[in-house]
């Protein structure tokens, strides 16, 4: 139900811009968080938007390079990436955390987390 898009190969310094899109859901009526997973390593959180309040959260690794947002009318969440660099080598997922109404406090944990999209691939090398 949830679809990412927009991963691709950049080189460091560039900037991607990733989308989450879903069927059958409405988002904007959910909180949702941004993950990655690099080889060899845990899935972390990047970023979260609440639903009501449209809070968004960063991981400190991401702020002021990453931006979170929502397009009501297209159904989808973005996550707009400047300045990347090998260390954002990942898979990129979004997810919904449908229990909650605002970013949980332990956003960056994806237990609070219960639908996920496939996942898209970021790759940042020169």
């Amino acid at each position: 139900q949830l679809e990412e898009s927009g991963g691709g190969l950049v080189e460091p310094g560039k900037s991607l811009r990733l989308s989450c899109s879903a069927k059958g859901l409405t988002l904007d009526y959910y909180v949702i968080g941004w993950f990655r997973q690099a080889p060899g390593k845990e899935r972390e959180g990047v970023s979260c938007i609440g639903s009501g309040d449209g809070t968004t959260l960063y991981a400190d690794p991401v702020k002021g390079r990453f931006t979170i947002s929502r397009d009501d009318d297209k159904n989808t969440v973005y996550l707009q990436m400047k300045k990347l660099n090998v260390a954002d080598t990942a898979t990129y997922y979004c997810a919904v955390a449908s229990d909650w109404g605002v970013c949980p406090p332990e956003w960056t944990s994806d237990e609070e987390f219960d639908l996920w999209g496939q996942g898209t691939r970021v790759t940042v090398s020169s």
